[in-house]
């Protein structure tokens, strides 16, 4: 069985062509948020998140073969997790690393960290939409405090993202809780409401709606600042689903054949 860890919305394709293939898959999410997945006999699905110990002990009950890390790019924690887990279970971690790439053009910035976004966002004397999420607002609410500049969040639409925004002083007129990836004209009504001049982001390309920031910042002469991606990993990933099963086959060296094939098998044995 391959253990696939999602969060990107590439995770269907995913798991859809793994199951093809001929792998048992099973699908784990941090949360249990919907997700459509293909209805193939081949696919399972858990939720909830998994630290080290409870992923080694997945990975033996489930006599897994293979972990597929399809987090976010900058999921930098659930990938250590994944790699160090993988390692003790002697077993290989592949890595789906989305396609990204926004190079250099007029009116973007770069940052190393969210320490250095949130200081060069607030250095153009505007205000900010932060898109990157719930997770590192800190360093941003301080620097609106500090510069007495309005600071709109982006978040997920959780209790817990906007418990977040709460936690760091931003005020409900100041959170925006919806899902993504938004459309043009939507980043450019939400500029407009809050009267935008510096648009954060990350680096989460096309499937992570990138693109539609960017436009819309340039429409309305906003700068933006782009959160560098983490490293990626030097081998073991694939940035297309079809190197990705390609990479799991060789990896495991029993495709396409594995266990949901095997007890294909078995059955039609016991018919004969």
């Amino acid at each position: 069985m391959i253990l696939l860890l999602g969060g990107t919305s590439e995770l269907s394709a995913i798991a859809a062509a793994l199951a093809e293939a001929g792998f048992a898959v099973l699908v784990s999410t941090a949360t249990d948020e919907p997700l459509e997945l293909a209805p193939h006999p081949n696919i399972e699905r858990r939720s909830g998140r998994l630290d080290d110990s409870a992923m080694l002990a997945l990975i033996a009950a489930r006599s897994i073969r293979a972990i597929v890390d399809a987090t976010h790019p900058y999921a930098t924690a659930a990938h250590a997790t994944a790699d160090q887990a993988a390692r003790q279970a002697g077993i290989p971690c592949i890595r789906f690393v989305r396609e990204g790439g926004i190079g250099p053009q007029e009116g973007v910035h770069f940052a190393a960290d969210h320490e250095r976004a949130a200081a060069l966002a607030f250095s153009f004397g505007r205000p900010v939409l932060l898109t990157t999420g719930a997770n590192h607002l800190a360093p941003y609410a301080r620097d609106a405090t500090t510069t007495g500049l309005r600071l709109v969040a982006r978040v997920l639409p959780r209790a817990e993202s906007v418990e977040a925004c709460h936690q760091a002083g931003i005020a409900d007129e100041n959170i925006v809780a919806a899902r993504g990836p938004f459309s043009l004209e939507q980043n450019l009504q939400q500029i407009r409401r809050y009267g935008i001049g510096v648009l954060v982001t990350k680096d989460s390309g096309p499937a992570g709606g990138v693109e539609a920031k960017l436009e819309a910042a340039r429409q309305e002469h906003c700068q933006v600042v782009v959160v560098a991606r983490p490293a990626p990993p030097p081998q073991h990933s694939a940035t297309t689903v079809e190197q990705l099963v390609r990479s799991v086959k060789a990896a495991t060296e029993s495709a396409p054949r594995d266990d949901a094939t095997q007890r294909r098998g078995e059955t039609e044995n016991t018919r004969d």
